[in-house]
This record gives C-alpha cells, structure tokens and sequence, in this order.
C-alpha cells in the first residue's frame, strides 16, 4: 500500500426523514412551549422517524454515503474500509458498517463499528487518518447515522425536545498535498459516564441525562480537546477559520465559542433545525458550510464534541 503524507475529506453527504416535529408539536402531549424550547437550547424543529416506523439506521448511512462518494467520484469497489459511528445500531452483529457495505457494493472494504456516541464522527475520522498514514488503506469511508428518537422517553421533557434523526457520511482519502487532517485528539472521562447514558438493557431503556451536569463538563471538555487538536496541529486559534462543534445546544457552543475566544460568526450551527443529531450532527453542519461557500481551498476547521462516555474529540482539518 502506498504510503501518504495526509489524510483529507474528499466529500460529504447527509441524509435526513421527511417528517418534520416542530417544538409546537410537543405542546399536545407535554407542558412545555416554543418560547421554553428555545429559550433552553436553541432548537426550533428537528427530522424524526415517526413512531411504529420500520425505518433502519443502515438505511440512513447507506443514502448519505452514496451522496458522499457520488460527489467524490470514488467507485464503491475503490472503498477500503467503512467505519460506521452510531449508539442506534440495525443490530449488534452483523454491525451496520457490514450492512453499509453490502448495500453500496464496497465488495473490497473491511467494516465496523464505533460507539463513541456524539464524539463517534471525529472518533472515526481519527481512526481513519491513522489507518491510512499507517499504509493500511488508501480511502475510508466514515459515516454518522443515528436514529434516535428509538430512545427517548417521550414523557420527559428534559430529554426528548433535545434529538432529532439523521446521518452524514464522509469519504477520507490519502494524499501527498499539504491539505488534509492536520491533527486529531481523543479523550475520554469514564469518571462522569453516568451523567449521560442509554441501556438496551432492563425494563426502562431509555436514554437518561443529566442536563446540569452535561453542560459543565461539555463546556469544559469540547473547550480543552479543541484547544489540544489547535496546538497538535501546530496552530493558533487565530488561524482557525471555522469551528464546528457537536450540534447539542446553543449555550454551549456559545459558551465553548467564547472560551476558544471564537467570534460567532466563525462558528457554525444548524441545530435550530436539526436538533441534536448524535453523530451525525457534525457532517450535517459540515455539509451546510460548504454547501453555503463557507468552506474552500485553505479554509481550516476545527472540529469539537463531546458524548456519552464521556468520550470527546477534536481535529483541525485544511481543505
């Protein structure tokens, strides 16, 4: 296998459901309000799975991957490997990176799994940057793709205005040009998993948050690995031209835009729209912003988030 200099995003692509729940919809059935919605989190509307759907998250990553190598113009049978971050598997096994790669025809790629919740994205861009500068493959696709609604209780209001359904996809490939994913930083802190988590398990399987709790640490988590992926990177912030952070509320990546002395309009959001995606929240935003024009030769992103675990991540990457 060849071996490369870099690692760089070719292309992305991004998948959402039709149905649209907007936060007047909650009035029926819960007390809360628009104006509280908003007020608390910044999130007007998100795309959701209706209920009873026999709707699968393979479905999902398979439409926004085929958008995102249609765009690249890489064949699927160029695909060496699918790396598939989601906390709302089809199945345990088989994982649905395999399903991925039988539904595009990646007949030459190896899949699997992550499971790094809200980091899962970055998670995976890391593991791909590595494999390819390590001579193990020359492109990776990696793919966000969460459904899930599957996991809320919908009586609790602290949790189920919070998420919307979607998935977004990337292909990453080796390159010998300057450009490319300068850096990646992974962190985790286990000590706080219970402040965020989700049991398949038992009777009451849902997902469970502490909100408080979560913004703290958010805070002050998505602040540090992004401050450590601008210096691994051999950076300063202010020659960051974009952040793109974990789309979970507005009040922390406000927060985190104002520690990373980030003025707002070089953050990039799109949770009003989306909710908070999991995974797939950082390929929507990216494939807004480049969609807009906000991303061109040169441009240098600093990608941050945070998710159960807790598991954080940041990457600064040159387009």
């Amino acid at each position: 296998m060849t071996s490369f200099k870099r690692a760089r995003i070719l292309s992305v692509g991004t998948y959402v459901p039709d149905t649209i729940m907007t936060n007047k919809d909650f009035e029926s059935f819960l007390d809360t309000s628009d104006e509280w919605i908003v007020t608390r989190t910044g999130i007007r509307e998100r795309h959701i799975v209706p209920r009873g759907s026999s709707a699968l998250v393979s479905d999902f990553g398979t439409n926004a991957a085929r958008i995102a190598l249609e765009r690249s113009g890489v064949a699927p049978e160029e695909v060496d490997g699918i790396i598939c971050a989601t906390v709302t598997p089809d199945s345990l096994y088989p994982s649905t990176a395999c399903t991925l790669q039988a539904n595009l025809g990646c007949k030459n790629a190896f899949a699997f799994d992550i499971l790094a919740a809200c980091a899962g994205f970055v998670y995976a861009m890391s593991i791909a940057n590595s494999m390819i500068l390590s001579g193990q493959a020359k492109t990776i696709l990696i793919v966000g793709a969460e459904i899930l609604t599957k996991t809320v209780d919908w009586t609790d209001r602290a949790t189920c205005i919070l998420f919307g359904d979607a998935a977004g996809a990337a292909v990453v490939q080796g390159t010998n040009e300057d450009e490319g994913i300068l850096s990646t930083c992974l962190g985790s802190d286990g000590v706080h998993g219970d402040i965020l988590h989700f049991s398949p398990w038992g009777e009451k399987r849902f997902m469970y948050m502490r909100g408080n709790d979560v913004y703290k640490q958010a805070v002050r988590l998505i602040t540090e690995i992004g401050q450590k992926a601008v210096a691994a990177a051999g950076l300063t912030i202010d020659e960051i031209d974009l952040l793109i952070p974990h789309q979970a509320n507005i009040r922390i990546i406000r927060a985190v835009g104002e520690h990373l002395h980030m003025p707002p309009e070089k953050v990039v959001t799109n949770l009003e729209r989306y909710g908070n995606t999991s995974s797939a929240s950082i390929p929507l935003a990216l494939n807004e912003a480049w969609g807009e024009g906000r991303i061109k030769q040169g441009t240098t992103v600093l990608f941050a988030s945070l998710g159960g675990g807790l598991a954080y991540a940041g990457a600064v990457v040159r387009f």
